[in-house]
């Protein structure tokens, strides 16, 4: 038996949802992604990663700015989904859209619900320090990521896993489960845990002033935001008159000094909050990411009282 699903995606973490429907043989009638967005030096509209995927299988796709004005739930109801699939789609789907499909609408979130419910919970479980994750099914509901849990799937964070590496594993882990949910509610019969509202954890937006570093911050505190800012959008500490990219950092346990204050003559270690961090990979303004140790051993002439801000 396969389903008549509309599938709900917009970034490349929807993607491998999306091929294992189709994988698995059920009929995807159409595909709702956000719009086209300006993107690189020339601000030229581009197709989001969805919208290229669906194109690419010659699936209609619809890319309405709104959903509470009536016309996505008529074509929502020309398609007559069984179910509806959401994946990182970007918009809150209104009661009506909810309650059209005879299986509901389902979501796949990438964390261990109820922590990090919203937005970003990939860079906020790198950037608190968790240690493990995972992806949630679950049916969806009026709140934000409150509805009741069909299935669970766990996984451990490497040290120094950043959010792009992390993303790329849940989205693989993420198809997995989704292809374990959908018999179940083929034969109706999949579990249905509520939540508990008490242990919940809100995953906001990340904005890019988030990744201004701060070197009063503790070693692993500061290792852990550019982890979770990385490969976007990305984590700088000021320098100078200038700006200096961090792609990755580690506590550096056996030194110390005062915020900010380069320590080591050869190596990029800077001191921080209790301890100090050194800065591995870097990239100055205009320039390709380069060895931490090598930036620093181009600093000619440091003066002693020169160090981040």
């Amino acid at each position: 038996m396969s389903l008549r699903i509309v599938f709900m995606g917009t970034p490349d973490f929807a993607v491998p949802c999306l091929e294992r429907i189709i994988a698995d043989g059920h009929t995807v009638c159409g595909i709702f992604c956000q719009p086209d967005r300006p993107k690189g030096r020339g601000m030229s509209l581009l197709p989001p990663p969805g919208k290229q995927a669906a194109l690419s299988k010659n699936i209609p796709v619809y890319q309405p700015t709104k959903l509470r004005d009536g016309e996505a739930l008529g074509i929502l109801r020309e398609l007559a989904p069984d179910l509806i699939v959401v994946v990182a789609y970007g918009r809150i789907l209104p009661i009506e859209i909810l309650e059209l499909p005879r299986l509901g609408c389902v979501n796949v979130h990438a964390s261990l619900l109820p922590r990090w419910r919203g937005a970003a919970p990939v860079q906020w479980s790198l950037i608190r320090g968790d240690t493990i994750t995972g992806v949630t099914t679950m049916y969806m509901a009026e709140g934000l990521d409150t509805g009741d849990i069909i299935l669970a799937s766990q996984t451990e964070i490497a040290p120094q896993e950043t959010y792009g590496q992390l993303l790329a594993r849940l989205s693989q882990m993420g198809a997995e489960l989704l292809a374990e949910t959908l018999p179940l509610l083929e034969t109706g019969r999949p579990p249905r845990t509520p939540q508990d509202d008490s242990l919940a954890t809100i995953a906001p937006p990340i904005h890019k002033d988030m990744g201004q570093l701060d070197f009063s911050a503790t070693p692993q505190d500061f290792c852990n935001l550019v982890r979770g800012l990385n490969p976007n959008p990305g984590a700088s500490a000021r320098f100078g008159e200038g700006m200096l990219k961090v792609h990755a950092a580690l506590p550096a346990s056996d030194f110390s000094g005062q915020p900010g204050e380069i320590l080591h003559h050869k190596r990029l270690i800077v001191g921080c909050g209790q301890g100090a961090v050194e800065l591995l990979s870097v990239q100055p303004q205009g320039k390709k990411p380069m060895d931490g140790a090598a930036w620093r051993n181009g600093l000619r002439g440091l003066a002693d009282s020169e160090k981040f801000g």
